[in-house]
């Protein structure tokens, strides 16, 4: 070994045994499963939904009380300063062949009272009972399809966020090899060991690792944030993602059966709901045109006075009684209800046509998964070879820098290379999580991720 290969030497192995490390802020490690529990108990889009399921149990309270019996109160004053004049025959005051001018009435009058109502039936009453109870179900699918929503968008964001730090320590690492390198040469240098230019080959390379490592830095708590956003969680809170997250769960059969599939889907079931909610909205329609019937009942307080003196207790009231019941039957009304089938029978068909589009695009989603999650897994595989040979060739060729007999930049491009290598490695990582993931939200299961 010649006196410049040991002095290198020696300057590496000093050098290692200091290390550049980027110190951040740490907080709660935070796991997948943990930000989707946190995610499913205060995400606002949730909270929304669950007032939405809330206000659908009012609806069918409030619906309900239409078939209840109906009480109101009636109270009325009215001041007449012209009373009515009606001509009575002239026979009643002995006065044949003539007619006088009788004015009926008091000046001001005052009545008071109760109705009770009872609706006996109406078919669109009865419809509307079971449509009621149609839109609980809705609202109930509503909050778990937002719930699906939240974990998808909370798993990607989380994915997405590990990837970036993973690449962020595959640089970080790079960056610290450099640095070491580079005060190694700039001693060289100072002892006429190396060449201006190998230094500012080396200063280069570093300036453009450092420029990643702030980018990556910036993108990573950039995606921290989208992460609190879609969990409900305040920006100001502060965690750490963990350094491992795996879908490994997620089995994939030898074929899938679209219909199996749809029938777990939040969104197909609620599409089938909204179907058979437009069919009871024609239904209800249709109930216009029949007869209803309701009984009532009116008791009725009057009194007549030519002076103001309601209250006073010595004057007379009266009262009225009167039960009875209420027939109405619908005959025309200008096709108007003829119209408003049509229109529902339209939504009926588009929410058909919205059924067929849902099987088409999860059985899209359901190939397109699998198909990239076996493309990524070779990838993987690959990447994992290219990354195991270009560290071999990163060591060898630091072998022969270090005797001497490699030049700086045969080590420089088998750093890069390793660097390519596993920046390469850990995109197929990201998407062959993220396919696992798109193909258990195509499946239905998003839930067995918090489970």
């Amino acid at each position: 070994m010649n006196k410049k290969s040991f002095i290198l030497s020696l300057l590496l192995t000093l050098v290692a045994s200091f290390s550049y490390a980027q110190t951040q802020p740490q907080g709660t490690v935070l796991t997948l499963k943990d930000a989707l529990s946190f995610a499913t108990s205060n995400n606002i889009g949730i909270k929304q939904a669950q007032l939405d399921e809330q206000g659908a149990e009012y609806k069918i309270s409030e619906t309900k009380g239409s078939g209840l019996p109906q009480v109101n109160g009636t109270g009325q004053v009215t001041v007449s300063p012209s009373i009515a004049t009606q001509l009575l025959p002239g026979e009643f005051f002995n006065q044949p062949g003539t007619y006088i001018p009788v004015k009926f009435g008091q000046k001001y009058n005052a009545s008071g009272g109760l109705e009770l109502s009872q609706l006996i039936f109406s078919k669109s009453y009865f419809v509307g009972l079971e449509a009621a109870a149609t839109t609980r179900d809705l609202y109930r699918l509503r909050t778990q399809m937002s719930q699906e929503d939240v974990i998808y968008n909370v798993s990607s964001a989380y994915l997405q966020a590990l990837q970036t730090k993973e690449q962020f320590s595959t640089i970080e690492a790079n960056y610290n090899r450099l640095v070491q390198l580079e005060k190694i040469l700039q001693l060289q240098y100072k002892n006429d060991f190396a060449k201006k230019v190998d230094v500012n080959r080396i200063t280069v390379n570093k300036t453009n690792l450092e420029n990643q490592r702030q980018t990556l830095a910036s993108a990573y708590e950039q995606q921290k944030n989208a992460l609190k956003f879609f969990m409900g969680m305040p920006i100001e809170q502060q965690f750490e993602i963990s350094d491992s997250t795996t879908l490994s769960d997620v089995v994939l059969p030898v074929d899938s059966n679209v219909n199996d599939v749809l029938a777990r889907r939040s969104d197909f079931q609620a599409l089938q709901t909204q179907k058979k909610l437009y069919g009871l909205n024609v239904e209800n329609i249709k109930g216009r045109a029949f007869p209803s019937l309701a009984g009532f009942g009116q008791y009725i307080y009057n009194a007549q006075r030519g002076e103001f003196n309601f209250f006073d207790t010595n004057q007379p009231w009266f009262n009225t009684f009167i039960l009875g019941v209420r027939l109405n039957v619908p005959i025309f009304d200008g096709f108007q209800r003829k119209n408003q089938i049509r229109q529902a029978q339209l939504e009926v068909q588009k929410t058909e046509l919205n059924m067929q589009n849902l099987a088409l695009n999860t059985q899209m989603g359901l190939d397109n998964a699998v198909k990239q999650i076996s493309t990524s897994q070779l990838a993987i595989e690959n990447q994992e070879r290219n990354v195991k040979l270009a560290q071999e060739v990163y060591n060898t060729t630091n072998s022969l820098y270090k005797e001497g007999l490699s030049p700086l930049t045969d080590l420089l491009e088998a750093e890069v290379s390793l660097r390519d290598a596993q920046t390469n490695l850990n995109n197929e990582r990201l998407k062959y999580k993220i396919a696992q993931l798109n193909y258990v939200r195509a499946r239905g299961e998003l839930k067995n991720l918090i489970q």
